[in-house]
């Protein structure tokens, strides 16, 4: 697979995740904090009442591990996944999951026509929106699935805006990411695309921009605790009346 100065061409990346899917929980579970950031932006979406009554999306769920953060700060809200590679929905779906709990392939621009029908509740994407041909045309389509006030959070990484954060992502990747990526999966595609797409995607601030633009209200941005501070961020914002 080629990668480029952004990354893999967008098409390719659920083929890229179908050959890591098998070692993917174990390489994030050696990341520090991976879970714990998740449910951590999970929990900022402050969804009320344990998500009793509620209708989530978890978008780019992949293995689930964005699932299990979503159902760890809303254990009775109804939750549909929804993720483009079939073989990281195949890790998701061998887990336990109570029967609140619903997994959907397709890409998020075709989640629609899958039968992913609004309103929702909340939207959660880690790790997803950078990944779309077009991220703005995907936001606007999240934004229209929204009931009008409901929370959508992106926990997404974003490292332009700073220098330090920039060095240490690479440091990290290079290090780490990239060789145990290899390692365990025989290939270094995904893990090199991770690097690229990181690196070109937006800064903190133009993400926020852009929300704004796809016409998301009340757009706030917060970042991680440990290696990830100023590397990985919740973006939170709500919808009004015509979401």
């Amino acid at each position: 697979m080629r990668i480029g100065r952004d990354g893999l061409a967008r098409e390719a990346v659920p083929d890229a995740f179908d050959t890591g899917a098998a070692a993917y929980d174990r390489l994030v579970g050696a990341n520090p904090g991976y879970h714990a950031h998740l449910r951590l932006s999970a929990h900022r979406m402050r969804l009320p009442d344990g998500g009793r009554g509620l209708r989530l999306l978890d978008v780019g769920c992949g293995t689930g591990a964005s699932t299990a953060a979503l159902l760890d700060v809303a254990p009775h809200a109804e939750i549909i996944g929804v993720d483009p590679s079939p073989e990281m929905l195949a890790q998701a779906r061998a887990k336990p999951w109570p029967a609140s709990v619903e997994f959907v392939h397709a890409r998020i621009e075709d989640a629609p026509a899958a039968g992913v029908s609004g309103p929702f509740d909340g939207i959660f994407a880690a790790y997803a929106i950078r990944n779309l041909a077009d991220p703005d045309r995907g936001l606007r389509l999240l934004r229209s699935l929204l009931r009008p006030g409901a929370p959508f959070a992106a926990h997404e990484y974003s490292v332009r805006d700073s220098v330090v954060a920039t060095a240490v992502w690479h440091a990290v990747c290079w290090s780490i990411i990239i060789p145990a990526g290899t390692v365990l999966t025989g290939s270094s595609a995904l893990y090199r695309h991770l690097w690229r797409s990181v690196t070109s995607f937006d800064g903190a601030a133009r993400f926020r921009q852009r929300l704004v633009d796809a016409g998301f209200t009340d757009v706030r941005s917060a970042t991680m605790t440990g290696w990830q501070r100023g590397v990985v961020h919740t973006f939170v914002a709500t919808t009004r009346g015509d979401g």
